[in-house]
């Protein structure tokens, strides 16, 4: 009984050796072209079923990501000041211009000081009123954390080249490399806005005003009504530009009055142009 029990369980080893080295044998006569073929085409399948299944996943929501990168932003926009903008709580400054900063003062054609900064703040409201929504693509972040971006009225209108070319601000070279320096010769050569009297670039300013160098905090809108309280001006009656005594009035009148967009006719932003 304890022999045939061994001679089974040799029988049952010689046969699974044998079988081993019949399969050694067929291995070994199949091209190694052939196995590497192979090898690729199930790597290829796999690498395909991995890209079908990514696309089948949803995209994901960038809008709100706050990284290297940032998706478009499109929305009305409430004016900071003339190179500030703010749409659904993201503050947006346009790329490559430098506007007069809200507290800065400029010269006119007489000599006379004025508001550039607000002026430029008012021109840049009425022109992005006119054709809603601004659509702006990203560029940059700037140390203050605000998006940097270029910007474009609903037809399709450069709002950084618009505001240079009606001398609201200016070509700031050193992050524009030149890409506003035609609308600005055009600007300067009419002695429109900031040209028709004199000023200082506002990155000069800032350097000179070094407490004030943070941004404005709150939309023109929100500066507006407080004015009114500030001003004596009143909406009641409505006047005209041959009734107004000086620029400021005539702006007070624009940013706060629902008439106020009467002194403007050619809707560049500034009103009276006889006082402004």
């Amino acid at each position: 009984m304890d022999q045939a029990r061994h001679d089974n369980r040799s029988d049952q080893w010689r046969k699974r050796t044998g079988a081993r080295r019949s399969r050694a044998r067929r291995w070994a006569s199949v091209p190694l072209r052939l196995i590497l073929v192979t090898v690729a085409a199930a790597g290829a399948l796999a690498a395909q079923t991995v890209v079908q299944h990514s696309a089948s996943l949803p995209e994901l929501n960038t809008s709100n990501w706050f990284g290297p990168k940032h998706a478009p932003i499109a929305g009305v926009a409430s004016v900071i000041d003339g190179d500030t903008i703010e749409i659904h709580g993201q503050r947006i400054r346009f790329n490559g211009i430098d506007a007069p900063e809200s507290a800065q003062q400029c010269d006119d054609a007489k000599g006379f000081r004025y508001q550039c900064g607000a002026k430029a703040a008012a021109a840049l409201d009425g022109f992005l009123a006119a054709s809603r929504p601004v659509t702006c693509v990203f560029v940059d972040w700037d140390r203050y954390g605000r998006f940097v971006g270029d910007c474009r009225r609903a037809d399709g209108t450069s709002v950084a080249a618009w505001m240079v070319e009606h001398g609201q601000a200016l070509d700031w070279p050193k992050y524009s490399h030149g890409a506003y320096a035609a609308q600005q010769a055009k600007a300067e050569a009419a002695k429109v806005g900031l040209w028709v009297g004199a000023f200082q670039a506002p990155w000069e300013w800032r350097a000179e005003h070094a407490g004030g160098t943070a941004p404005s905090s709150q939309p023109l809108g929100i500066v507006s009504r407080r004015l009114v309280a500030q001003s004596g001006y009143s909406c009641e009656p409505r006047r005209t530009c041959k009734q107004l005594g000086s620029c400021e009035e005539a702006n007070w009148y624009l940013q706060n009055c629902p008439w106020g967009g009467k002194l403007d006719r050619d809707k560049d932003g500034i009103p009276c142009e006889s006082l402004c």
